[in-house]
């Protein structure tokens, strides 16, 4: 007797694996043949790609209505992640991974000549995201899917998301990326999933039933959010027995598509201007905020996705419940980062005006339901909104916020706070400079819980942004160590090293990555340690492989590969990374008869299309490039590349080949970092700062097994607070002086020698994230890492170990703390 799950598109249970993969390969040819419409013989690579697809979905759908009805059923109380992105990258082999189909897929389609790893590079990176927020998001969809736990994403499908990079002469770069334009085959339109979002407008009172005064907002700009649904399939053991949930993105569209008599008088471009309008809403993602035109969209983008998840979510709880006032009994929403924020006031204002809730119970359920992460201890990424704009757009909104701010400080007034500077810190509404709504304190005061994401970062916001909210809340702000979806960045990303590790401890890691730690004894075994090194031989040859096809440059895979991947910010420091770089070059050409090992060093990264620093940091790493590259005094034993346009799929194919993991921020400024776990699972060495999650990577694999240098959190605060003028370091440092001078002397720049004078200005006069004052510390690092790569049994023990210790990163493990502490749902294992 067939599963009732899987009578819904008739694909019956399989246990047979000739017959398995007999299905699977005429799946395919049914869908490239009635969905795709092409005939095997005329396909493209593509097509075949869309049919692939199209076979897998239809198997996780079978699960995906199992899990809907089974949340339905259990009335379970139902999490939503509101995140401005979603970092999801390809999902084919993921997809596959996670359904138990990898090896059957391949040898189906091999039966029709097709080879399944070329399909996968044909599949296009899902433009949702930017950097680790996005990803972070992404791995945890994954992983509420594998724990069971009844869960929606929200967010925006955007049509472009991020910008492509290219590289010309050395500068970075901004077009379109072209993502959708074949279509996708993973998602579901849901046109009939739409909501009205306003905007603009005015106030009007009215009386409620019973007398008492209510308000009205009347917009004068409306929006239609349009609901497209990927099905995020978690992982498990059992076959045909995966959780699967849901990430729901939102698409802008105008209520009517164009104005028809705009269009019959001749003003075909007008006709469309209301269309254009809207739609912009969901184009990119981050548009440059340099503008009040940006500004203003950018802002319309996080009100528009947090006002459609609400009215959706809200929809959802009372066709179960029917009484809105259970609604944090059922529904547990969290806010990822600051850009979801304004959902708070969304809240109250459905509560109040809409379901005439009592404005003090509406408080209640609002901070009852929400829960905040934050990500950064950075100002600038703290979002404040200008009340102005704010009026302007939403009236209603600065309303409630003018008067949840109100009643707050009454409250701390009536505690007996006197202090005015401490009730201006605690304020909603930062007073200096023009007034402006601090994000950040809506959402912390609008949450029953606030977030850290590693144990470093956790204390930081205690101690900094958030300190006087602390002092009050002394319970509200609780530590989640970020985590990553080990089974992508291992399982797929590192088939080589997975078959090693598969060989030797067995299969229980798949499940737990925590069953790593069986490798622990190995870690000196010899010959584990050569099979260990010949898995990342075969990746470093790899990547290669990819870096002469892209680049035109031969790198040698016996070299170390030194990497570091990830957003080009000034606190992430590329630049001392590049610093570092120089000296090493210098230190080649002057003494050519010292031993000195072949090294890789590989950057790649976005800079904000508005963030002029970043871009000169990446025009000087090719400057630099370009200059060691091509002079033939180095002999190979030093090339440096920047790879173009950096994404999940390339992160992919570096981070399996990775030996040196670089993550060198100024300690106290990285919340956590999730590259640096990646890294590590895959046997990179850390050089890095007592910052984010390396304090915790530390912890589990051993000071004898990672590269610490540079300034604490302490003494960073302690340097600034002296000053961060940085001549006393750089007289203190003749190798430093001597790449400085260089630089400003136009010696990587002698078309425009005075380039960089603004980067050496800076790092002289201005060095706020201090890269003088841990040079000398960095490199002293890199040396320790030169002289540990000539002690082979040394360093592969160091890279087994951290292989074997990192499995407690895993994001399950992550997202089990959040439902335990914060969300309160159950939890199932894999």
């Amino acid at each position: 007797m067939q599963d009732p799950a899987m009578e819904i598109s008739g694909h019956p249970r399989v246990v047979d694996p000739a017959q398995q993969i007999t299905q699977l390969r005429e799946a395919v040819l049914e869908k490239l043949c009635y969905s795709v419409g092409k005939d095997r013989n005329t396909a493209s690579e593509r097509d075949w790609f869309v049919a692939v697809a199209l076979a897998a979905r239809d198997r996780i759908v079978n699960d995906w209505m199992r899990s809907v009805r089974a949340a339905y059923q259990e009335n379970r109380r139902r999490v939503y992640y509101l995140s401005l992105e979603f970092l999801i990258g390809r999902l084919l082999i993921d997809s596959l991974t996670n359904l138990g189909l990898v090896e059957p897929m391949r040898a189906a389609l091999a039966g029709l000549d097709i080879d399944l790893d070329k399909l996968r590079q044909v599949e296009p990176d899902a433009a949702l995201g930017n950097g680790g927020l996005g990803r972070l998001a992404a791995c945890f969809m994954e992983s509420m899917a594998t724990l069971s736990i009844a869960a929606h994403g929200y967010g925006i499908r955007y049509d472009n998301g991020l910008f492509r990079q290219t590289i010309t002469d050395g500068w970075q770069h901004e077009y379109p990326e072209d993502w959708l334009d074949f279509g996708n085959p993973w998602e579901f339109p849901r046109p009939e999933v739409n909501y009205n979002i306003g905007f603009g407008g005015d106030v009007g009172g009215t009386q409620r039933n019973h007398g008492s005064p209510a308000r009205i907002w009347r917009p004068s700009e409306t929006v239609v959010a349009v609901a497209y649904d990927l099905p995020i399939v978690g992982w498990s053991r059992t076959e045909n027995n995966n959780f699967v949930n849901t990430l729901r993105l939102w698409s802008a569209r105008a209520p009517d598509p164009m104005r028809l008599d705009a269009f019959n008088a001749g003003d075909y471009v007008g006709a469309l201007a209301d269309q254009v309008h809207a739609e912009s809403i969901s184009k990119i993602l981050y548009p440059a905020d340099s503008t009040p035109a940006g500004q203003e969209l950018r802002f319309k983008q996080e009100y528009f996705f947090a006002s459609a998840s609400l009215q959706d979510l809200i929809r959802r709880h009372l066709q179960q419940n029917g009484d809105i006032e259970t609604l944090h009994e059922k529904v547990a929403i969290q806010l990822n980062d600051t850009h979801p924020a304004i959902a708070v006031a969304e809240l109250m204002r459905i509560l109040v005006d809409i379901h005439l809730v009592d404005w003090d119970r509406a408080w209640e359920i609002t901070q009852a339901t929400f829960s905040y992460t934050n990500h950064t201890l950075l100002p600038e990424a703290l979002e404040t909104w200008p009340a102005t704009l704010m009026e302007r757009l939403l009236p209603r909104h600065m309303q409630i916020i003018y008067l949840i701010n109100a009643e707050h400080l009454d409250r701390l007034r009536a505690t007996g706070m006197e202090d005015s500077g401490k009730l201006s810190a605690l304020s909603l509404i930062d007073e200096h400079g023009g007034r402006n709504v601090r994000m950040g304190h809506l959402a912390f005061l609008g949450s029953h819980k606030v977030n850290g994401v590693s144990a470093l970062h956790t204390d930081l916001v205690k101690e900094t942004v958030f300190r006087d909210f602390h002092e009050i809340f002394p319970d509200r702000i609780v530590n989640k160590t970020n985590g990553i979806t080990f089974r992508r960045w291992l399982i797929e990303a590192n088939p080589h090293l997975t078959k090693l590790l598969t060989e030797t401890i067995g299969k229980d890691f798949y499940d737990n990555a925590e069953a790593l730690k069986a490798l622990e004894p190995l870690a000196t075994d010899l010959d584990f340690q050569a099979r260990y090194a010949a898995a990342r031989l075969a990746n470093k040859t790899a990547l290669a492989s990819l870096i002469a096809d892209r680049m035109m440059i031969k790198v040698d895979p016996n070299a170390i590969f030194d990497v570091q991947i990830k957003r080009i910010h000034e606190y992430k420091r590329q630049l001392l990374n590049i610093l570092q770089t120089i000296a090493q070059y210098n230190e080649i050409r002057a003494y050519p008869m010292r031993d000195c090992v072949p090294r890789v060093k590989i950057f790649a990264g976005k800079a904000a299309a508005s963030y002029y620093m970043a871009k000169l940091i990446i025009k000087l790493a090719n400057d630099v490039a370009r200059v060691i590259n091509n002079d033939p005094t180095v002999r190979g034993l030093l090339k440096v590349l920047f790879l173009p346009n950096y994404n999940v799929s390339m992160a992919e194919a570096i981070i399996p080949a990775a030996d040196v993991s670089e993550q060198i921020s100024t300690a106290g400024m990285e919340a956590s970092g999730t590259g640096n776990m990646k890294m590590a699972l895959n046997g990179a060495l850390t050089v890095g700062t007592l910052d984010g999650a390396n304090v915790e990577i530390k912890e589990r694999v051993g000071d004898d097994n990672i590269f610490i240098f540079g300034l604490t959190a302490e003494e960073v605060a302690a340097r600034r607070a002296h000053g961060i003028d940085a001549h006393e370091a750089i007289a203190h440092s003749p190798m430093l002086r001597e790449v400085l001078e260089s630089i400003q002397d136009g010696a990587f720049s002698p078309d425009d020698r005075h380039r960089y004078a603004p980067l050496v200005d800076m790092l002289t006069h201005h060095d706020y994230f201090l890269v003088t004052a841990d040079f000398d510390s960095y490199v002293a690092s890199q040396m320790s890492i030169a002289r540990r790569w000539r002690d082979r049994k040394s360093w592969w023990r160091s890279a087994i170990l951290n292989t074997a210790r990192t499995g407690w990163f895993s994001s399950d493990r992550t997202i089990a703390e959040y439902a335990e502490d914060i969300w309160n749902v159950p939890v199932r294992t894999p």
